[in-house]
């Protein structure tokens, strides 16, 4: 497991960075107000895109398609470009681009049928160890590269696995140099009939008391759809993943003929960070980084924010 680990932040490591097409310097400004009026907030019952499950959002959540959540986390909140997600979840009485402001990312993994067999095997404590050794090995690659190197303070919450609901929980305590908060990054993995279902919230360290009660919620109005739950799981027919539930906790990464076919990337959103499941194998990958508020590449003014 260690050099799994390993090898899986190495990749995230050394992967290029895409470029930005418009510097920050150059890029029109606008204010917040205008910004958010150029997104589509939905509400109510929600398809996801692929029908692979549901939101059946209440009152006080909406939701952004992929393409405004795009906009949302690299104009609104300073993100590289290219991130693929099947949509955003926000809370409907915070503003996205203040600090308060919080979200969910929501992508789906589909690597096949994860088995939950390991979920009472798992020692949480050495696992934490074994990521925190790979993360201070690999900051001497992000020194290298130019970026503040990274640490995982701990488990904000210790991983638990919900057997009858086959939902992974965990939250992470992010700290980056020269920051002066740590970022939250509140992970749910709802397991269905060929992948994972990844549902990650971006927010402050100082949300989590916030977060965890939240997220009890989105789970509760997220639902595959029939024949993608993870009782519908076909053994005759269906692929199973090379995975279990403690890579999903490690980064959700599977060895796969000698390659890794997913990675984990640091998505920075001001001050918040999120582990996300970024594209297959072929595809081109993100950093890990850190940058301080004032260098994202951001097109939106955010000190007047409504």
């Amino acid at each position: 497991m260690r050099r799994f680990i390993a090898a899986l932040l190495c990749l995230s490591l050394t992967a290029a960075l895409p470029a930005v097409a418009v510097a920050a310097d150059e890029a029109p400004k606008m204010t917040a107000q205008q910004f958010l009026a150029t997104l589509t907030f939905r509400e109510g019952k929600i398809k996801l895109p692929g029908d692979i499950a549901t939101l059946d959002l209440p009152a006080n959540f909406r939701y952004l398609d992929p393409a405004d959540a795009g906009k949302l986390l690299t104009e609104g909140w300073g993100n590289p470009p290219g991130a693929k997600t099947l949509g955003m979840i926000l809370p409907a009485d915070v503003n996205p681009l203040s600090a308060a402001g919080w979200g969910v990312i929501v992508t789906y993994d589909k690597d096949g049928h994860v088995k939950d067999d390991d979920a009472d095997k798992i020692n949480y404590t050495d696992l934490l160890k074994e990521i925190q050794e790979a993360m201070v090995e690999n900051n001497k690659t992000r020194k290298e590269q130019g970026y503040a190197p990274m640490t995982l303070v701990g488990w904000a919450e210790q991983p638990s696995y919900d057997k009858g609901q086959h939902k992974l929980y965990w939250a992470k305590e992010l700290h980056t140099d020269g920051d002066k908060d740590n970022g939250l990054n509140y992970n749910i993995r709802v397991l269905g009939r060929e992948g994972v279902l990844v549902l990650n919230a971006v927010s402050g360290m100082e949300q989590i008391a916030q977060i965890k009660t939240e997220m009890k919620k989105v789970t509760g109005f997220t639902e595959f759809t029939p024949g993608n739950r993870y009782t519908d799981f076909n053994a005759s027919t269906d692929k199973v993943a090379e995975y279990g539930l403690a890579a999903l906790v490690a980064g959700g990464v599977a060895a796969k003929l000698g390659f890794f076919g997913k990675i984990f990337a640091v998505l920075l959103a001001l001050k918040k960070f999120i582990l996300i499941g970024v594209a297959a194998a072929g595809s081109w990958l993100y950093k890990l980084f850190g940058r301080k508020r004032e260098e994202k590449a951001a097109a939106v003014d955010l000190s007047k924010p409504e």
